[in-house]
Parts: structure tokens; C-alpha cells; sequence
């Protein structure tokens, strides 16, 4: 007997991993890239690691974001699937530089991908005169072609050059962190509110370098888009997992959401809402040379800012009144 289909967003269905279609297609083209140099069209991939070579520090300056891979429609069709929005709570003055913390950072961060890399949601209207930049693992700048497809969405590597750069080079940038890091998404299982946050105090350092404003944003429903299977931290599975994050940068983790089928368990994720509000800017001061007493300030601030931005939209957005944020 045939399975009964998902009634809804199927064409959204088809399409939801192509951001991942695309970094699998990119792996597949690598091999091919040094096949080619060994036939008649070897001169393709010489002159492209030739421009890699020469190209090699852009990711680290600024990158090179092109506005219509920004606004492909695909990413409309990502959007509308769960569906995902953007909540601004307050204007951010172009005049300024800013350094996001984003949070949670969940499984595929699907909330941060779609507002801050895309215009599916329309984040230049919402923010006018702002320029986003998400960072994520610097080594997949070193991998050709995928480098180029991140740095046309405006991802940059979440490296201290990189960082500085987009903070010392104009105003109206705004750089994203997912200060929970890849460890973080270890704690992506639904119903859960749990950030890894007491001891990242680097981006508040950088922050205070540049006198840029912390801007604490919360993706509500980010963690509720996959179920997880959490492994007991002596079992072999989570050793496992640790030596891949040794490995790759990255935890192998194991998830599954919806299939094709009414019912049936895939890895498409689940279509519930993620809505990601942006919080008010908190304004730092520009020192060079910050002390621990002065970071551990900001730092205490930003978190009881986050706090606030939560217990503040929580019952909103799915949450009980009684959930409670905690941090790590």
C-alpha cells in the first residue's frame, strides 16, 4: 500500500536540504577537481587553485557576499516550511558595530542560517543600513568551493582576524556568534533551554576592543525541530563522539525528525515554528587592554540581558512559564 504523503509545505519538503545538498555536492566535487587534472580540462581546476592560492586571505577580510545568492528563492521555501521569522525589539543604529551572541546553537541552527545568511526573512528591511556576518568553523574556509559559498551568504570563519577585521573596517557591522559552539549542540534536545555560556567570555573581550554593542538573541524552537539520542558519558557512543569533535571540529551526533511519509520517522526536521528575537544593544565602552574584572562585568550583564529576552518572550513563543533559562 502506498504511504499516505505530507499533506503540507511538500514542495518546502523537497527542498529543505539543499543548503546541506550543496555542501555534499561540494565534497563530491573535490575529488573530481584533481581527476580533472589529469585529463584535456586540466586548465579548470589549475586556474581555480591558482585564484584559491591568490584568494586565500579573503575569508579573514571581510569575504565577498553576493546579494542574489542572499536572495535566492529556495530560501523562501526553507523559511515558510517550519515557518521561521525574525523579532526585532529594538532599532540597531547603523553608526555602531555590533557582536551578536546567538543562541542556542541547536542541530543545524536553522533559525540563524535562514535569518542572518539570507533575506527570506528580510533582514535588511528589518535592520536597515546593517550588514550581517555569521561566523562558523574556520576550517571549512580551506575547502574550495565551499569557502566560496559561505563567503556569498556573508558567513565569515569565527577566527580572531576575521572577527577583528569586521569590527575595525567601517560601521554598521554586525558579526553572529554562536558562543554555545559545536559542544552545544550535545544539549539540542526539545523541551530543553540550556546554554553553554558561563565560561565564554572571549567575545565579550573582543567586543570591548572595539568598543562594538553586544546583542543577545534568542532562537526560540531551534531546539524543537529534531529529537536526539543522548548517550551516557561513559558509554562508547559518546567517547565516539568526543574523538570526531577531536577530528573534524564538529560532534558526530546522532538525530532524526520526519520522513516523506505521514508518520514515518527521516531527518527532515519537524515543521514547528523557530522565531529569533533580537535583543536591545548593550553598549560597551572601547578599551584595549580590558581587564578580567571589566569582562566578567559585561559578561554578567550580556547574560542577565539574555535572561531577561527570554523570561520576556518565552510563554510567547512555546515556552511554560515556568521554563526557566540555564547556563552552563
Amino acid at each position: 500500500m502506498p504511504c499516505s504523503k505530507q499533506p503540507n509545505h511538500f514542495q518546502s519538503l523537497s527542498l529543505l536540504h539543499w543548503p546541506l545538498s550543496y555542501l555534499a555536492i561540494f565534497w563530491i566535487l573535490q575529488p573530481l577537481f584533481i581527476y580533472l587534472l589529469f585529463t584535456s580540462l586540466w586548465p579548470l581546476p589549475a586556474f581555480y587553485f591558482v585564484w584559491l592560492f591568490l584568494d586565500w586571505k579573503t575569508p579573514e577580510q571581510g569575504g565577498r557576499r553576493l546579494a542574489w545568492v542572499r536572495n535566492w528563492c529556495v530560501w523562501t521555501h526553507i523559511r515558510d516550511y517550519f515557518p521561521i521569522t525574525i523579532l526585532k525589539t529594538k532599532d540597531l543604529p547603523p553608526q555602531h558595530n555590533y557582536l551578536m551572541g546567538v543562541h542556542p546553537h541547536g542541530l543545524l541552527t536553522f533559525g540563524a542560517f535562514c535569518n542572518f545568511c539570507t533575506e527570506a526573512t528580510g533582514f535588511s528591511k528589518t535592520f536597515p543600513g546593517i550588514t550581517p556576518h555569521l561566523a562558523t568553523l574556520s576550517w571549512f574556509f580551506k575547502i574550495p568551493l565551499v569557502r566560496d559559498y559561505l563567503m556569498a551568504k556573508g558567513v565569515c570563519p569565527v577566527s580572531q582576524p576575521a572577527i577583528d577585521y569586521l569590527l575595525s573596517h567601517g560601521t554598521g557591522n554586525l558579526v553572529g556568534i554562536v558562543v554555545g559552539g559545536v559542544g552545544e549542540a550535545l544539549q539540542s534536545v526539545p523541551n530543553t533551554t540550556t546554554l553553554i555560556l558561563q565560561k565564554r567570555k572571549g567575545f565579550v573581550r573582543t567586543a570591548l576592543q572595539h568598543g562594538a554593542h553586544l546583542v543577545p538573541t534568542f532562537t526560540f524552537g531551534e531546539t524543537e525541530v529534531y529529537d536526539q539520542v543522548v548517550f551516557h558519558q561513559d558509554s562508547r557512543m559518546y567517547k565516539f563522539q568526543r574523538f570526531f569533535r577531536r577530528i573534524f571540529g564538529f560532534y558526530f551526533c546522532v538525530f532524526y525528525g520526519q520522513g516523506f511519509c505521514q508518520g514515518s520517522l527521516g531527518l527532515l526536521p519537524y515543521s514547528r515554528p523557530i522565531v529569533t528575537v533580537v535583543g536591545e544593544p548593550l553598549p560597551l565602552p572601547q578599551i584595549e587592554k580590558p581587564s578580567q574584572e571589566i569582562v566578567d562585568k559585561y559578561h554578567t550583564l550580556y547574560m542577565d540581558a539574555l535572561h531577561k529576552l527570554f523570561d520576556q518572550h518565552k510563554t510567547q513563543y512555546g515556552c511554560s512559564d515556568a521554563q526557566k533559562l540555564l547556563f552552563l
